[in-house]
């Protein structure tokens, strides 16, 4: 089972490089033990493990996931725009707790914003999602997602830096892209059924206007400055033509 496969990767690990400490998430502290306890009993020697506390939501449930899988900090597995994003969306419950937790700010400063509220809390929110791109991926990449979530959500702000899609010439049919094809070009949607629904439903809009008529069709050079299309309250991407 798992807790004799992680036992015996720290014993290997002992052997092998000399590791004689092991890190996790307080859920794996039986595991952890496992593995000093197996040392212990074939090897003789000691070895120790320590945890840390998990990083849990107002629901109990771990952070760090999103319906399309994991936030990396690998930023061709997650883009700092969308690593940005995550965090500025986490819940009002739990932002203050992510700021304690996961950014270098002062504590005397982080306790002055205990008592925010309302709108107050979106400012948090950035805080907490600039400080954590910044820390991962650099202060000139945190300032572009800012910019772009701004641009994007509040009207200012640069939409040079948000994700971008390109269509091509084999995207188009008899010299034409409907709405639809758009969507699933871009990857904002996996399907034409999936597409047709959000967009019937009133969740689809190319340049801050709802389109609601799957037949809306573009052409090339509707795209020529790009138009910024977006799918839900947080899918989305500037679009463009290229031949």
């Amino acid at each position: 089972n798992y807790m004799i496969m992680q036992s015996y990767d720290f014993y290997a690990l002992y052997q092998k490089y000399g590791c004689n400490m092991q890190f996790g998430g307080d859920d794996q502290w039986s595991n952890m033990l496992g593995g000093t306890e197996l040392i212990r009993r074939k090897l003789g020697k000691d070895a120790y493990a320590m945890t840390i506390t998990l990083l849990l939501n107002s629901e109990g449930k771990k952070m760090g996931k999103t319906q399309s899988g994991a936030v990396w900090l690998d930023p061709n597995k997650t883009s700092p725009f969308d690593f940005y994003q995550y965090w500025r969306n986490v819940a009002d419950a739990d932002v203050l707790k992510c700021i304690r937790m996961l950014t270098f700010l002062p504590l005397e400063e982080i306790d002055k914003m205990d008592s925010w509220e309302g709108s107050q809390l979106n400012q948090a929110k950035e805080i907490l999602a600039f400080e954590l791109t910044k820390l991962v991926h650099g202060e000139e990449e945190a300032k572009k997602a800012q910019d772009s979530s701004r641009a994007l959500f509040s009207g200012g702000g640069n939409v040079e830096n948000m994700p971008t899609a390109v269509l091509k010439e084999s995207d188009l049919r008899d010299g034409s892209i409907d709405i639809l094809g758009v969507l699933v070009a871009t990857g904002l949607c996996a399907s034409r059924s999936e597409a047709r629904r959000n967009t019937e439903q009133g969740g689809v809009s190319v340049d801050g206007e709802k389109v609601q008529d799957i037949h809306t069709s573009y052409t090339p050079g509707d795209f020529a400055e790009g138009k910024v299309v977006k799918r839900g309250k947080k899918k989305f991407c500037k679009v463009t033509f290229e031949s």
